[in-house]
């Protein structure tokens, strides 16, 4: 599988905590693995008490004025009181930053903020987790970003698919029929946006799934890593909250969007993107990890990965999601039945 480079082999922890101590902050050579499988991230505890939490930022994903916009949309949403865990400005060679650079890696550095996952069969936190979203969308409409990923056409599901085509990485046999079933989705995401006239768009978490919410008894839900910040419809940080069975889902969504809609006005003609933003997230989520193969950490936890398995049931999964689109498109003028 001819893959990018994974970049990490010279991050040492003695590199961490020497990034760490030029930054200002004093380590005291306790260093806790966080799961993340996109950055390296830890918990350093400091000889002054206390602990933070610092990322090191997969090199050649995002470019600094990526990082530093999602940096400052984080800081925009605390200073509105929405609760999230911003970057701590870092001062390096003299210069105050979010963003530091040591050594060849850049990373950055967060105050460490507990929490469990959200109890998402319960309506009632359903419901403040819309009320939160809302108010993070209200912030995000103020301006659009001009770095970040878009999720307002196919755009991400056609890079990925050229990426994987232009790589070879799919199983032989399996190739042609991916890529045709890929080709059609791509298509119908681009005419189910097309279908959308005077939408909005704002700027999003970009990847709420129930991992990157925390929860504390006091104060709720607070969200947690921005690294997928992007611009796109308000739906797509609703869509990837909701589970089970299409009759649980319902119920799901409609808590959500009874909580978001005390704060926030829905466009709920964005609900006919929810299979569009699934099928595109499937096609993305298979370059990200052909991406990263030869980072070893993902072998490990993806071994069912480019298998001629693996491409077959995504081939099976990607006629699904067209079948689901093209249902949707027929609809025209009605919202969803999620049955």
């Amino acid at each position: 599988m001819h893959t990018s480079p994974a970049g990490f082999g010279h991050l040492t922890p003695e590199l961490m905590l020497d990034a760490l101590d030029a930054a200002g902050l004093h380590p005291d050579g306790r260093l806790l693995q966080l799961n993340s499988y996109e950055n390296r991230v830890l918990q350093a505890h400091l000889e002054e008490g206390g602990a933070v939490v610092a990322k090191f930022y997969r090199p050649g994903r995002w470019t600094d004025a990526q990082i530093l916009e999602e940096h400052r949309f984080a800081q925009e949403l605390a200073d509105a009181e929405v609760p999230v865990v911003a970057p701590l400005a870092l001062t390096l060679d003299g210069q105050a930053t979010t963003l530091g650079h040591f050594h060849g890696h850049r990373f950055s550095v967060s105050p460490r903020q507990g929490g469990r996952a959200p109890e998402l069969e319960d309506p009632e936190v359903l419901r403040w987790i819309g009320r939160l979203l809302a108010r993070l969308h209200e912030v995000g409409q103020r301006q659009p970003f001009a770095h970040r990923v878009s999720w307002n056409s196919a755009g991400p599901a056609r890079d990925a698919r050229d990426w994987l085509l232009a790589h070879e990485v799919l199983a032989p046999e399996l190739s042609a029929n991916w890529h045709a079933i890929a080709a059609q989705c791509i298509e119908a995401i681009d005419a189910a946006f097309n279908a959308l006239p005077q939408r909005a768009s704002v700027r999003l978490h970009g990847d709420c799934h129930p991992g990157n919410i925390l929860w504390t008894p006091d104060h709720g839900p607070h969200f947690v890593d921005l690294d997928d910040a992007a611009q796109g419809p308000a739906v797509q940080d609703l869509w990837m909250l909701l589970s089970g069975d299409p009759e649980a889902a319902r119920r799901q969504l409609d808590a959500l969007l009874d909580g978001y809609e005390s704060v926030r006005e829905f466009d709920w003609r964005e609900l006919r993107l929810v299979e569009a933003l699934r099928t595109q997230r499937m096609i993305h989520h298979s370059a990200w990890l052909a991406r990263r193969w030869d980072d070893p950490a993902f072998p490990l936890a993806f071994p069912w990965f480019g298998t001629p398995n693996y491409w077959g049931d995504q081939v099976v999964k990607l006629r699904d999601q067209l079948d689901a689109m093209q249902t949707e498109a027929a609809k025209a003028h009605s919202l969803p039945s999620w049955d």
